[in-house]
């Protein structure tokens, strides 16, 4: 094993392994944080500086300037760094990518829904569910509450985990903060509403056109770590070939889809935003009804699937001699 082929594996694997272990405290800064203000800043110029039959044009620089912006500035910092010295370097670039992938924070999450399921408290569950989605939670009873949970947690796979483990696998950390920044910019002005309509299209087009090969390879995972977890692999790639593309996201039915399949459980349905019913496909068969244990499963496939993952990626890695991160 070469030099470069180690530095790439052990970078991987740190940078995975200190996302589980710390995951975001909130007494580091975090990237996003920077994103989000400069994605706040970029849109107030933007409104001020082009009419509104020009903000379909002027959306265009959002990705632009956010994710190119975020992907030189990167590359600057490590080259800086690595002049300094390359283990300063290095470090550095394992917290970046870190700081790409939530699969701590994510498991969390859910937990602390399931937690307050299982303690039968229903408006702290409640709560603890409006944190993590857009939907409104206040009038959900427990089957409804689980299901935001579960969908949540099997959507977010996506784009908090095999997307910037796989950009960061293609282009290094610059490449996986460029893919947050797309991803940051979807979560902000990506909306189909008449604010964001025309300024966030680029945005949002962008991130499903990232997320497009990762949603893919993410349902197939699920379904090997479906037959690893003893679950209903057979279902989860059934549903999969069924309902994925009935969503309304190009990406977000496949992870869902799978999931669905491997609990023998149904989501999609009826959800609120805004005061605003919403209508989403059904994913999977209600081959039982959703209960709080759904989530702790839903974490457990998150897990699998992270692992295989990375283990895939690291392998992938030294096949390839280090070569794709020379």
């Amino acid at each position: 094993m070469g030099g470069a082929e180690l530095t790439a594996i052990v970078m991987l694997a740190a940078a995975f392994i200190l996302d589980l272990l710390i995951g975001d405290p909130r007494w580091i800064p975090h990237p996003v944080i920077g994103m989000g203000k400069a994605i706040k800043k970029l849109e107030a110029w933007i409104r001020r500086s082009f009419q509104l039959e020009n903000l379909k044009r002027a959306g265009v620089l959002l990705p632009v300037l956010v994710a190119g912006g975020s992907l030189v500035i990167t590359w600057a910092l490590l080259k800086l760094l690595s002049l300094i010295h390359p283990w300063l370097a290095w470090a550095a670039e394992v917290v970046l990518i870190a700081t790409t992938i939530a699969v701590k924070g994510l498991k969390d999450a859910g937990l602390e829904v399931y937690r307050h399921l299982k303690q039968g408290d229903l408006p702290a569950a409640r709560n603890s569910l409006g944190m993590i989605v857009g939907r409104e939670t206040s009038h959900l009873d427990e089957p409804e509450i689980v299901r935001g949970t579960v969908e949540t947690v099997a959507e977010n796979i996506v784009d908090a985990v095999i997307s910037p483990l796989l950009y960061a696998l293609i282009g290094g950390t610059p490449l996986a903060m460029a893919y947050r920044a797309v991803n940051t910019l979807d979560s902000m002005v990506g909306y189909k509403n008449e604010k964001y309509i025309h300024l966030g299209w680029a945005s949002a087009r962008l991130d499903d056109i990232a997320n497009w090969i990762p949603a893919r390879l993410t349902a197939l995972l699920l379904t090997l770590s479906a037959l690893i977890l003893r679950m209903d692999y057979k279902r989860a790639f059934r549903m999969v070939r069924r309902d994925a593309r009935r969503h309304p996201s190009p990406n977000s039915g496949f992870p869902e889809s799978a999931v669905a399949g491997a609990l023998g459980i149904r989501l999609g349905g009826t959800n609120v935003y805004h005061g605003v019913s919403s209508f989403r496909a059904y994913m999977g068969d209600a081959t039982r009804p959703m209960e709080a244990r759904d989530i702790r499963l839903t974490n457990r496939l998150l897990l699998t699937v992270s692992v295989l993952f990375v283990v895939l990626e690291l392998l992938v890695v030294w096949g390839a001699g280090g070569t794709l991160w020379t």
